[in-house]
Formats: structure tokens, C-alpha cells, sequence
């Protein structure tokens, strides 16, 4: 473990955090997080490393040990999911809110706009990304988006990491999906001075339109999930592990 990601992980436990299945979720509103950890941490130039986890996520790292190291090393895990906060619940550690990576991103992306932040898009198809950059153009004009490079390419290219280095971006949008996106941001992080990393899922495709969200009342009641299933059947395969993750926490199997 290098000396950087040490002093991340130390400065990680003195927040007030709640443990689920070895991984630590913060405790906190949206808002607290975004004011009081990392507006301040763009502001200071200092880097950090985001995971917004939901039970698929936490199920990845039980199967995969190194995945779920890569989730242990993140400066911050927020909980993105419903079971999630319905486990902290069950554990008696009740979470204060979901913190969901989309929403997330909007925010950072606004805050962007109004400091005049470096903005790097990483990740999506090719189109997507495309779009992705035009739409932060038209919606977030004093952004300064120094690159982008969708996902269906050699992401591991010294080359890219190079040329993402000297583009020297305040934020990293990383939307290359569970767990490419966090093992990526975990195994490049070092080699930047600064910048915050979070992986965004399907982010850039709800942004642009390809995808849409749930109704804001079905995102209230947490049943964003089960819209999703609604409207793209074929999530059905993967919300099997939400369910596995939610009957291990009845049965307290880690």
C-alpha cells in the first residue's frame, strides 16, 4: 500500500461511519458530505476517491477479495441503494439517507461550473460520451472539461493516463460500471496529483437521455430498483444478488 492511500485510509476513520459486510458507509446527509467533505477537499486540491455502493457492489467485494479491498481503500463509500439502508436498519446503525451516485454528480458538476473546476469524462460508448461532453457544455458552460474517452477502449493505455495527468483535473467522472470503474480509479489515483475520483455507473446515460430515471416518487419511496426492472428487464439477472445480500444480513452471514 503506497503512503497516499495510507493516509486516506487513516483520515477515513475518523468519520463517523456504518460497517456493512468489512465495508465502511458514511453516515451522513447528502448535503453534510458535499459541504463538509468534498467541496473542501476540491477546494484544497486534495485528492480523493469515491465509491457510491449499493448491494450488488458490496456482494462483488464478499466474492472478490481484491474488490473488496479496492472498496476498503476508497476515502469514501456512500450508500446508493435501498437495501443498503434497509441493512443499516435491520443492524440497528440506521443511515441518515441514500446518497446516490447520480445525484452526486449533478451536484459536483454544478459546483464545477460555479468555481470553474477541470472536469475529466471517462468511460460510457462511444456516443454516449460524445453526448455526455456536449450536454455539460450547454448545461454547465463555465466547466472546463480538459477530456473525455469512452469506455470501449484500452482504459489501461499508459499513454491515456499520461495525457489524463497533464490535463490535470480537478474531477474524474469514471462510468465504466461495477467493478471496472472503482478497480481502475484504485490502480490509476496514484499517479495524479489531485482530483476527485468517483465512479458513476450508468450516469452518463440517464444524463444525456438514453436512459430515463425513476419519477421522483418512486425514487422517495427507494424503489428506484424496481423501476429500473420495469423499464430494462434484463437488470432481473442482477437484482438476484440485492436479494442474496439482504437475506445474508437477516441471517448475520458476512
Amino acid at each position: 500500500m503506497t503512503i497516499d492511500k495510507a493516509e486516506r485510509l487513516h483520515e477515513m476513520k475518523h468519520h463517523e461511519t456504518v460497517s456493512i459486510m468489512d465495508i465502511q458507509f458514511i453516515n451522513m446527509t447528502k448535503k453534510d458530505f458535499l459541504h463538509h467533505q468534498l467541496y473542501p477537499r476540491l477546494n484544497r486540491q486534495q485528492k480523493c476517491f469515491v465509491v457510491t455502493a449499493n448491494p450488488e457492489i458490496v456482494m462483488q467485494g464478499r466474492a472478490q477479495r481484491s474488490y473488496k479491498e479496492v472498496l476498503q481503500s476508497a476515502d469514501f463509500v456512500t450508500p446508493d441503494g435501498a437495501g443498503i439502508l434497509l441493512a443499516a436498519k435491520y443492524l440497528k446503525q440506521p443511515l441518515q439517507e441514500r446518497i446516490a451516485g447520480y445525484d452526486l454528480m449533478l451536484d459536483l458538476l454544478n459546483f464545477a461550473h460555479v468555481q470553474g473546476l477541470r472536469c475529466y469524462f471517462l468511460g460510457g460508448k462511444d456516443y454516449v460520451n460524445e453526448k455526455m461532453v456536449l450536454e455539460v457544455e450547454k448545461q454547465f458552460p463555465n466547466i472546463n472539461i480538459v477530456g473525455h474517452q469512452h469506455g470501449y477502449t484500452d482504459i489501461n493505455d499508459p499513454m491515456l493516463i499520461d495525457d489524463m495527468r497533464k490535463a490535470a483535473p480537478d474531477l474524474v467522472f469514471v462510468a465504466l460500471g461495477m467493478p471496472r470503474q472503482e478497480q481502475w480509479i484504485a490502480h490509476h489515483i496514484d499517479a495524479f496529483q489531485k482530483g476527485l475520483f468517483i465512479g458513476v455507473g450508468g450516469s452518463f446515460d440517464t444524463f444525456v437521455g438514453e436512459v430515463k430515471r425513476a419519477p421522483q416518487k418512486w425514487i422517495n419511496l427507494n424503489l428506484e430498483w424496481l423501476y429500473r426492472i420495469i423499464k430494462q428487464p434484463f437488470r432481473i439477472k442482477r437484482i438476484g444478488k440485492a436479494f442474496e445480500f439482504i437475506f445474508r444480513i437477516l441471517l448475520k452471514k458476512s
